[in-house]
């Protein structure tokens, strides 16, 4: 039996006095994708925040390979494996892609001969991003600034990569080359924890679905178990 990555119990997270999330638990495994899914509000980004260790862990558990991580800086989660990529195409729009790309395997604190093996990598995943290798991030495309933020975060070579809306406000088109990446970077064995507004598009990739509500999990299953996406929007409105 295959051991998750990411296990989380009962978790508690909000800002400051406010709580948001009450009560969620599920797990990641390698080479799958969990989708995290529910309505705007439901407290799926404050979840990636307080697994990423943004947000405090008011109540719960969160383990890693088995250890528990829930009092664990964030810089020493990146080190243990773990990518955030947050959402709103966060990038450094005034440096340069390669810039962008070298900047994100920082935490390596590897030789600048494997960063760059790691950047041409990076550049056969995403062509366009070695076609615009010396521009400055800031003058691509939302769809091509995307991809680079995806691509940064996987330099510092995770085990288990947190996506935070990474369609939002792209072309679908664009929705469905994103989500091409996703699909490709499971079958290399990587563990996604994808947060998506795009329900079908997440089903697309989906190994497993958690949907939330009002900071509860309301639905929990495999994806393969759900082959009507009216059973997600009952549990978005719910009605289950």
């Amino acid at each position: 039996m295959m051991e998750p990555i990411l296990k989380v119990r009962n978790l508690q997270t909000g800002y400051g006095d406010l709580r948001v999330v009450w009560d969620v638990s599920f797990d990641v495994y390698p080479g799958q994708v969990t989708a995290l899914l529910g309505r705007n509000g439901a407290g799926k980004t404050s979840t990636l925040r307080a697994l990423s260790g943004l947000n405090k862990v008011a109540s719960g558990t969160v383990e890693m390979d088995g250890a528990d991580i829930t009092g664990v800086p964030a810089h020493k989660r990146v080190r243990q494996g773990m990518a955030y990529v947050q959402e709103g195409k966060r990038v450094f729009h005034k440096q340069t892609v390669e810039q962008n790309l070298l900047l994100g395997g920082y935490t390596r604190k590897a030789k600048r001969g494997e960063l760059m093996e790691s950047v041409e990598s990076m550049y056969e995943m995403f062509p366009i991003l070695g076609d615009k290798r010396a521009l400055p991030a800031g003058s691509m495309s939302g769809g091509q600034q995307q991809m680079l933020a995806i691509g940064a975060a996987l330099m510092a070579q995770p085990r288990l990569l947190l996506l935070d809306e990474p369609s939002g406000g792209l072309a679908p088109v664009i929705v469905g080359e994103v989500m091409d990446r996703v699909q490709q970077l499971k079958e290399t064995g990587l563990a996604v924890l994808l947060v998506e507004q795009a329900v079908e598009a997440a089903m697309s990739v989906a190994d497993h679905v958690t949907v939330l509500d009002i900071g509860k999990v309301v639905l929990d299953a495999d994806a393969k178990d759900i082959d009507d996406l009216a059973v997600l929007k009952d549990a978005y409105f719910g009605r289950i």
